[in-house]
């Protein structure tokens, strides 16, 4: 498999959401289907013999990788959401935000029990979704081997919050 830059792909737009913070924005990897199979390609060339029973993906841009991926893999694909967004018996779990408190959910029906659930995610920063999924998979009886990001940004201190949890991405920012 030919290597390509995903950084040619990223943009990174300063001040956004608000002022001081510069916005790591994948949609170029989406917008260009060479850089968003390369993605794919490789997240499949890494797992595909790792034993991976099922993928577990954050809403929402973690969907548009988790998806094709699952496919491929010929795995479920388990959605973590927002709450309020999937129907019937959930669990969830809340988690702070820089500025605010947030809460994400899943149908624990959906998880194969005691089984390898794969946490994936597009953009790895802070880690506080990522360590609230992963309460939420613990608490469903599934055992996450891994994290997998399209992007990392350990300098958020993602890796202090995760803790000893093996965490991979396609890309890897050391600073802003």
């Amino acid at each position: 498999m030919d290597t390509l830059n995903l950084d040619d792909y990223i943009r990174k737009i300063p001040d956004f959401p608000k002022k001081g913070i510069l916005f790591y924005d994948i949609t170029g990897i989406l917008a260009e289907p060479k850089a968003f199979s390369y993605c794919i390609d490789t997240m499949v060339s890494l797992y595909q013999d790792k034993n991976i029973d099922a993928v577990a993906a954050i809403e929402s841009r973690g969907f548009i990788f988790a998806a094709p991926f699952a496919v491929r893999m010929g795995i479920p694909l388990i959605l973590i959401r927002k709450k309020g967004k999937l129907p019937g018996k959930v669990i969830s779990k809340k988690y702070l935000l820089e500025y605010a408190e947030a809460e994400i959910e899943l149908q624990p029906v959906d998880v194969p029990r005691g089984k390898r659930v794969l946490l994936l995610d597009d953009l790895i920063a802070t880690g506080g979704t990522l360590n609230a999924a992963l309460e939420l998979l613990d608490a469903a009886d599934a055992a996450v081997p891994e994290i997998f990001g399209v992007v990392g940004l350990p300098f958020l201190n993602y890796p202090k919050v995760l803790g000893d949890i093996p965490i991979r991405t396609l890309i890897t920012y050391q600073s802003e």
